[in-house]
């Protein structure tokens, strides 16, 4: 529950509001290693903590990386933040992304907006390997072209990964898709029974994509999202993110649909 002390060696504006941490323990010893789709409380000094996904790769094992869009009173102090300043991390926490699950099936990433960071991790470890997937296939919406994240990490990813890319809206200078994510996903060819799916963005973007995914032939227990929300503790004591039996920070964040389906009441859509 004590946090760890971290210094900031770099941190990259993507765009405006929006920024990337990375950060190095101040600590003699190696931190945690993590599970692609955990999280950490990052702790502003003055301010309080908040969770905040890994978006870097579990194979460095010197630090974290953080995406952060900055909207409440903590977030924008760690926008103040510059090289060299130090915060503290508590964490690794959660479960993650079930890797082992899309070994030798067709992998389908499916983000919206700032949902991108956290299956980040997941793309990295692609590149590197594991898991040995049949296929991968990116899906990312974002709200406006200047408002992509990690377009440096794409061309890599291009390289391995088939990259779905859509935009809400764009002006004349944007030459790629406009439209909601939904619109690629809807018309895709998939092979339900084959493929599984990592999911994580606004939550009625999520619950759209589900009804796609379960009206394509993908089984409930093939789908996994990522719920971020209400966690305050990230040990489960607080209750802030009880969601239905269960409690985003401790049981989650990632979830089986199959688990949750009666909590995301999608025939309501």
């Amino acid at each position: 529950m004590i946090p760890a002390l971290f210094r900031v060696d770099r941190r990259i504006d993507e765009f405006a509001g929006t920024f990337t941490l990375y950060l190095s323990s101040e600590q003699s010893r190696e931190p945690p290693l993590f599970r692609p789709g955990q999280f950490n409380m990052l702790y502003a000094f003055g301010a309080g903590e908040v969770p905040i996904s890994m978006s870097g790769s579990p194979a460095e094992h010197n630090g974290y990386v953080h995406t952060i869009r900055a909207h409440g009173l903590v977030t924008q102090a760690l926008a103040r933040l510059r090289d060299g300043d130090t915060i503290g991390v508590r964490g690794p926490f959660g479960h993650g992304w079930p890797l082992e699950k899309a070994e030798g099936k067709n992998l389908l990433i499916i983000a919206g907006g700032l949902g991108l960071a956290p299956l980040r991790p997941v793309l990295c470890s692609l590149l590197q390997g594991q898991p040995a997937v049949k296929q991968a296939t990116l899906f990312y919406g974002a709200r406006r072209p200047q408002e992509v994240l990690f377009r440096d990490s794409m061309r890599d990813w291009r390289e391995r990964i088939a990259l779905v890319l859509s935009v809400d809206d764009a002006d004349t200078q944007w030459d790629g898709r406009v439209g909601v994510i939904t619109e690629p996903l809807r018309s895709a060819e998939i092979d339900g029974e084959n493929s599984i799916v990592f999911l994580c963005g606004p939550e009625v973007m999520m619950r759209f994509c589900v009804r796609l995914l379960l009206d394509k032939g993908v089984p409930e227990s093939s789908i996994y999202l990522s719920m971020e929300r209400n966690m305050k503790c990230a040990t489960g004591h607080c209750g802030h993110c009880q969601w239905g039996p269960s409690f985003i920070c401790k049981d989650g964040p990632v979830f089986n649909y199959g688990s949750v389906s009666r909590w995301m009441n999608i025939r309501a859509l």
